[in-house]
């Protein structure tokens, strides 16, 4: 009888232990589900070169931001790092102003350009403070890769670079390894979602081989051995105005809007070795999904939030219900009420919540309503349901076996 008792217990303990094992299972897949969504577009541009004859360095990240920029992508989650400043160079012949063609109908350096990083804070420390996030509590916001884990960044870099190396400021040098150190502490922090890595230098692809994290995409303009080429020089200015690699990006986007669903697979199958005169290099491994069914303003524009309701009389009812309250004095006639509501310049529907509606007079009803309104605004309402009916089973498979 007594070994019939604590069998009885190691079956009640087993089956409690089932129970949790199920409830952290789903838990932790509903996290992860909630986790998943893209939530929002970040981009990094770096200029790593200094001085007049790298003049293309710079005209090629301002051109990477002015399309970011157009495609939707707020300055307020664009960190641009501009390791010079060549529109005030004296050797500029004009002045405060940066071109990326020989025919000067674009000022890429306008009214609208925000600098984060600057001259000799565009230095490699920055850089990969700016990737995880270690700052010191100096550093203003603007300055921050505020990103999460549902956030798409995409990161572009341009400069001098040579076997798994690119160099900062002709002084120091960002290796491969550094690369891949952030963007693994970058994922471990969940900082981002997915992470397209964009480099214009030579032999660009050798700085993707220590790359290990998952949800990363990386092209290069150059293979191992092959150097990135400038596209073409620009006689008033006497110097190349921007590379071949994302002159061609550029005219690729030119043709695209933020509401096109040209996708990654088109951009990277648009980049002919011939026009380059080098190989562009793309590691998918570490991606997940197909380039063709990944929209290329999934990194290059904006996300949209988009709240989705059954009415949009009833959202905007609700949503400005509180402001739409009229105080009505004692005295005043339902009459005038109304002609209070349709002469105020709140053009929302005049349903009150504190005007009650007949057809609520009905207990029931007031009843059914109220729990429903709870019910919606719980988190997590499905898991909560699922955690029930997991624990159902134990619990009637041990009262059964007790009462046998």
């Amino acid at each position: 009888m007594e070994s019939k008792s604590k069998s009885k217990f190691v079956l009640c303990f087993l089956l409690l232990v089932l129970s949790c094992y199920l409830c952290h299972g789903i838990t932790s897949s509903s996290s992860s589900t909630t986790t998943a969504m893209h939530t929002n577009n970040w981009a990094v541009l770096v200029c790593t070169s200094r001085f007049w004859f790298n003049y293309r360095h710079m005209a090629n990240t301002l051109s990477l931001y002015r399309t970011v920029k157009r495609l939707g992508i707020p300055d307020e989650r664009i960190i641009l790092m501009l390791a010079d400043d060549m529109a005030c160079n004296a050797r500029n012949k004009y002045p405060a102003q940066v071109f990326n063609n020989e025919n000067h109908r674009l000022n890429l350096y306008g009214d609208n350009v925000e600098v984060d990083y600057r001259g000799y804070e565009v230095t490699v420390e920055n850089f990969l403070r700016v990737l995880t996030g270690r700052h010191e509590t100096a550093v203003p916001r603007s300055k921050r890769l505020l990103s999460d884990e549902g956030s798409h960044i995409l990161l572009y870099m341009t400069g001098h670079g040579g076997d798994e190396f690119l160099k900062f400021q002709d002084s120091e040098e960002l290796q491969s390894h550094d690369l891949a150190d952030a963007v693994k502490q970058m994922k471990e922090k969940r900082r981002f979602k997915e992470l397209l890595i964009m480099v214009d230098t030579c032999q660009a692809a050798t700085l993707f081989s220590q790359l290990q994290s998952p949800g990363v995409l990386a092209i290069g303009s150059s293979m191992k051995g092959e150097n990135s080429y400038s596209h073409h020089l620009d006689a008033d200015v006497g110097v190349s105005v921007i590379d071949r690699f994302t002159f061609y990006t550029l005219a690729f986007f030119e043709r695209v809007n933020m509401y096109d669903n040209a996708s990654l697979g088109s951009l990277f199958s648009s980049y002919n070795p011939n026009m380059l005169m080098s190989t562009a290099y793309y590691r998918t491994d570490l991606y997940p999904r197909r380039l063709e069914e990944v929209p290329v303003t999934n990194f290059f524009g904006s996300v949209m939030e988009t709240i989705h309701t059954d009415s949009a009389y009833k959202a905007f009812a609700g949503k400005y219900s509180k402001k739409s309250v009229l105080e009505m004095p004692l005295r005043q006639s339902s009459q005038d009420l109304r002609r209070t509501l349709a002469s105020s310049d709140l053009q929302y529907p005049t349903t009150d919540s504190n005007v009650e509606d007949p057809q609520d007079s009905c207990r029931f009803t007031k009843f059914w309503s109220s729990t429903h309104g709870k019910t919606t605004k719980v988190d997590g309402l499905d898991s909560w349901v699922n955690y029930g009916l997991f624990l159902m089973f134990p619990m009637v498979a041990m009262s059964s076996w007790l009462s046998s």
